[in-house]
C-alpha cells in the first residue's frame, strides 16, 4: 500500500475521500499533490561560494523557518488523504517522519545532519503538536508560555521570565495553533468569539485572545502544570512553607476546617490548594468545580465538574455557580471551588454552612483582609439586596482559616500569612494571624529573603480539632522565629 497521491487534480480540488478521523495539517497544503521536486533553496543566491552559503545560512533562523514550512506543506501534499482515515497515530507519525527524512535528505548539500533531524522534528511538531512551543512545552522547569508576537515569546523559568529565540512563521500560524488546542476541548476562537480559555491535554491551561481585541495580533498566555504535581515536599524544599505550618494546615484539613487560599496571579493558590486537597480522607466523596479544570486531586473518590462559556448562537453557557448549586444535590461530603470569581461566592458559603464543612477554595487578592472584601463585593454580585452586615455575618460563619500566598522579589513564592477568622466586633470581621513570613530584604540573586514566624497567639479552632481527634503540641504557637 502506497501513502502518496496518484492522481493529478490539485490540492484545492475536492476529493472522493473525506479524511474525517485525523487532523493532520496546520497550515493549507499547496502544490499539485504530486511528490515534491527538489529545489534549491530560495534563501541562497547561486553565485554564493560554499563559504558565503554557510555564512548566509547560519545568519539567522528565517531560512530554518521557511524551509520547515515549506516542507511541511509539502508532506501534506504527499500524503494520501484516501488512506489518513485508516491510520493510527503511530502509524500515521512514522509515516510523516518517512515523508519528512526523505525530503530533508533532498536538500542535504545545506543542511547538516543536526538541522536535519531538528527539522524533522519540528515539522511533526507542526503536524501533531503546538508547532515552535512544543519543546517548551517538554521543559519541566517552565511554568509560563508568553505569546506577544509571532517572534517574541518569554517564559518563566523559577519565577524569572526570560525572552526565548523561538519564532512563529507569522501571526496566522499563531491562529492555527491556537483554533488546533481549542477545538480539541470544544471551544472556538475567531473573530466572533476572539478569546478563549482551554486545556491542554497535560492538564495546563491556555488564555488566548485574538484579533480584534488583541491590536498586534494573538495574545497566548499558558499556565503550566508538570505531568507530577507539586507536593508538600516539593514547597518544603523550596522553603515556600514550613513543617511547623504544614502541620497545622494538614489537621485543619483533616479537621474539615474551611480553607480560603488568596493571593495574586502566579502566587500558587491552585498549587496550594492541590497539596492541601491531599489531606482529604479517602473515604470523603469531593466535588470539584473549575473554569477550566486544573486541580489534580488523588482522592479515589472525586467528582469533577467544569464550566461552559455560552456557545455561538447566545446559548448553553454553564456557570460556576450553576454547578455548586447541582453539587450541593450529589451530597458531596466537601466542595471545592477552583476560583471564586463571581456570584457562585454566595453558593460557595451557603454550602460551608450548611454541612459541607472543610470545603476550600481560591480568590484573588493582596492581602488576607483584601479577600474578605472581595468575597463581600462577589456576595453582592448574585443578584439579592443583602444587608452588608448580614453578608459579613456569614462570612465569618462560614470561612475559618485565611491562607495568603505571594510571588516576592524574584519570584520567589511563600506563604506569608495564616490568619484565623474568630467572628464579629460590631460590623467587623474579627481575624488574627497565627503565622507570617517577615521579608529582611534581597539577597545577591535579587531574590527575597526572610524568615517565618509564629505570633504567640493560639488558634480559637484548637477545640474543633481536638474534637476531630487531632492533637498538636501547644508549643507549636508559641512566638518565635522559625528555623
Amino acid at each position: 500500500m502506497t501513502w502518496l497521491r496518484k492522481t493529478n487534480h490539485t490540492a484545492n480540488e475536492p476529493t472522493d475521500a473525506d479524511p474525517q478521523p485525523v487532523e493532520v495539517p496546520a497550515l493549507a497544503p499547496s502544490g499539485n499533490g504530486e511528490h515534491p521536486r527538489e529545489e534549491p533553496c530560495p534563501y541562497l543566491a547561486e553565485d554564493e561560494t560554499d563559504g558565503q552559503a554557510n555564512e548566509t545560512r547560519r545568519s539567522g533562523e528565517d531560512w530554518f523557518l521557511a524551509l520547515k514550512r515549506e516542507l511541511h506543506q509539502q508532506v501534506i501534499a504527499a500524503l494520501d488523504v484516501a488512506t489518513l482515515g485508516t491510520m493510527g497515530e503511530e502509524a500515521l507519525r512514522a509515516e510523516v517522519r518517512r515523508q519528512v527524512e526523505l525530503l530533508s535528505r533532498s536538500r542535504a548539500d545545506l543542511l547538516s545532519l543536526a538541522e536535519r533531524e531538528r527539522l524533522v522534528s519540528e515539522v511533526l511538531d507542526e503536524t501533531f503538536g503546538l508547532g515552535p512551543i512544543e519543546t517548551l512545552m517538554l521543559d519541566p522547569e517552565i511554568s509560563d508560555i508568553l505569546i506577544n508576537g509571532p517572534r517574541t515569546i518569554y517564559i518563566e523559568r523559577r519565577g524569572k521570565l526570560e525572552k526565548t529565540d523561538v519564532a512563529f512563521h507569522d501571526q496566522q500560524h499563531v491562529l492555527q495553533v491556537v483554533q488546533r488546542i481549542a477545538a480539541k476541548v470544544g471551544r472556538r476562537v475567531d473573530e466572533t468569539c476572539p478569546m478563549v480559555d482551554a486545556r491542554l491535554a497535560d492538564g495546563s491551561r491556555l488564555n488566548a485572545i485574538i484579533h480584534p481585541l488583541a491590536l498586534e495580533g494573538p495574545l497566548v498566555s499558558i499556565r503550566r502544570f508538570g505531568a507530577r504535581p507539586l507536593s508538600i515536599w516539593d514547597l518544603l524544599n523550596n522553603g515556600s512553607i514550613t513543617p511547623e505550618i504544614e502541620q497545622f494546615l494538614s489537621a485543619c484539613v483533616e479537621a474539615r476546617i474551611n480553607i480560603l487560599i488568596s493571593g495574586g496571579t502566579g502566587s500558587g493558590k491552585t498549587t496550594l490548594l492541590n497539596v492541601l486537597s491531599s489531606y482529604i480522607p479517602g473515604d470523603e466523596r469531593v466535588a470539584t468545580i473549575e473554569d477550566s479544570a486544573e486541580l489534580q486531586l488523588q482522592q479515589p473518590h472525586v467528582v469533577r465538574m467544569e464550566t461552559r462559556p455560552v456557545s455561538i448562537e447566545g446559548a448553553g453557557e454553564v456557570t460556576s455557580r450553576d454547578l455548586v448549586r447541582n453539587a450541593l444535590r450529589m451530597r458531596p461530603d466537601r466542595i471545592i471551588v477552583g476560583e471564586c470569581r463571581g456570584s457562585e461566592a454566595l453558593d460557595m458559603l451557603q454550602a460551608m454552612n450548611t454541612g459541607h464543612e472543610g470545603s476550600l477554595t481560591t480568590i484573588h487578592a493582596n492581602t488576607s483582609r483584601d479577600a474578605l472584601s472581595r468575597l463581600e463585593m462577589m456576595v453582592g454580585m448574585a443578584g439579592f439586596d443583602i444587608p452588608i452586615w448580614v453578608i459579613r455575618k456569614q462570612v465569618a460563619a462560614s470561612i475559618n482559616l485565611v491562607v495568603q500566598v505571594s510571588r516576592l522579589i524574584g519570584g520567589v513564592r511563600r506563604l506569608v500569612k495564616v490568619s484565623e477568622i474568630t467572628g464579629m466586633e460590631g460590623e467587623v470581621v474579627s481575624m488574627h494571624d497565627i503565622f507570617e513570613f517577615k521579608q529582611t530584604g534581597i539577597n545577591d540573586k535579587r531574590e527575597a529573603q526572610g524568615h517565618f514566624m509564629a505570633t504567640g497567639i493560639r488558634p480559637a479552632c484548637l477545640s474543633k480539632l481536638e474534637a476531630a481527634g487531632v492533637q498538636l503540641p501547644g508549643e507549636l504557637f508559641e512566638r518565635r522565629i522559625i528555623e
